[in-house]
């Protein structure tokens, strides 16, 4: 009895420690966060300014030569007598469109490095680990949980309840309860897929809407089928309006869950391709856009074939 109040003090020592050590690292890793988030911001801060200076000058400079360049009008005469360019001012026009054309080079160079800024500020969040008990029986992780594969030999394993029994679908492991997160999803490798989010409660037996991502009211998602990039909820779906000649190459998932509010980007480019909310989606049924229960991410196969991989 004695032995077993001394082990039983020596394990309660044990967890407290560890529990010290976990909030330890867990302060230290928002700390180092938040540091980040400030150096980001302000790196974009610096490139706002030092862009707005140089359109500034710029214009400043074009203004002038247009000036120059103006024919004036003689006082005695009604026409305009043209001043005869000499080579200086050849030059003037040359570089007139040279800067024009350095102005579009910088705008374009703003646009795509604060994209990129963006993105990286918003993929400072813990990344996403697939759950394993939910994956499909034709579904294998790799990259420590982080990536899925097709695979069409079946684990000898029981079932679980948690797992998709008929759809091909996988949910991760970490819901999202509050405040505001952001994940990517690499699906070059797939031809056809869906990948969003789900509420623990989605279906898990059986094949119909009600296990199916988008189909019903417990999940949100966006749909590569036949080339055509869709986003759906409860069944009803629109186009996605940002999406170009080809689909993204990743997706970029960011959920508001306090406000509600889930969006689906092009990574690359960080092209709004969706954006789900009670006030701008009027196509969806709006009394579910204040979200109730833990968010799940998703991710679906919609046509299984072997070594098709979803990083």
């Amino acid at each position: 009895e004695v032995m077993k109040h001394q082990v039983k003090d020596h394990f309660e020592n044990m967890l407290c420690v560890l529990k010290q050590d976990e909030k330890a690292v867990v302060d230290s890793l928002d700390m180092e966060l938040k540091r980040t988030r400030t150096r980001l911001d302000q790196i974009l801060k610096n490139w706002v300014n030092h862009q707005e200076q140089v359109t500034k000058s710029i214009s400043i400079i074009l203004t002038v030569l247009n000036k120059t360049l103006t024919p004036k009008e003689d006082k005695g005469q009604s026409e305009i007598v043209p001043k005869r360019p000499d080579t200086a001012e050849k030059d003037i026009k040359l570089n007139d469109k040279r800067f024009e054309k350095l102005l579009k080079t910088l705008s374009s160079i703003s646009k795509n490095l604060k994209a990129q800024l963006q993105r990286k500020t918003m993929l400072l969040s813990l990344p996403i680990v697939i759950d394993m008990q939910t994956c499909h029986s034709h579904i294998t992780l790799t990259s420590e949980g982080r990536g899925a594969a097709l695979s069409n030999i079946l684990p000898a394993i029981l079932e679980h309840p948690l797992q998709f029994d008929k759809v091909c679908c996988a949910l991760g492991s970490s819901p999202v309860t509050e405040g505001m997160r952001y994940w990517e999803v690499d699906v070059r490798c797939c031809s056809t897929w869906a990948v969003g989010v789900a509420y623990g409660s989605l279906q898990r037996k059986g094949q119909d809407k009600g296990a199916k991502l988008g189909r019903n009211r417990n999940s949100w998602c966006m749909e590569l089928k036949k080339g055509n990039l869709t986003s759906w909820h409860n069944d009803r779906h629109v186009v996605c309006r940002g999406a170009g000649q080809s689909p993204p190459g990743r997706v970029g998932v960011w959920v508001n869950y306090d406000k509600g509010q889930l969006m689906f980007y092009d990574a690359d480019s960080m092209v709004l391709l969706q954006r789900f909310s009670a006030a701008l989606s009027p196509v969806f049924d709006r009394a579910h856009h204040q979200f109730t229960e833990p968010l799940f991410p998703a991710i679906r196969f919609l046509k299984p074939a072997e070594n098709q991989n979803c990083p």
